[in-house]
């Protein structure tokens, strides 16, 4: 997704096997399709602001361009494909 770079929010929580599990896989597929990851704890009100705003029940939540993704348990898979949509929208 060179030139046009897609924002990718992580929504966490201390000691959450989760959202452990959601910046590894994050981690791995920003190599591959060049996005940057932001992470808010949910301690602070602006991520619990982005949670009740975007419907974000429990962490880790993940918002693709701002629009929720997913929340609870990550799936390489899901945002492997969201990500695969995307580049082919944009013609890569």
């Amino acid at each position: 997704m060179e030139g046009r770079s897609v924002e990718v929010l992580l929504l966490t929580q201390a000691d959450c096997a989760y959202c452990h599990d959601a910046e590894g896989i994050l981690a791995r597929l920003s190599a591959e399709y060049g996005f940057v990851t932001t992470i808010l704890d949910l301690e602070t009100l602006k991520a619990r602001e982005i949670a009740v705003r975007s419907g974000v029940m429990f962490p880790p939540g993940i918002l693709i361009g701002g629009e929720p993704f997913s929340y609870g348990r990550p799936s390489e898979r899901k945002l492997r494909r969201a990500f695969e949509r995307r580049r082919q929208l944009l013609g890569r």
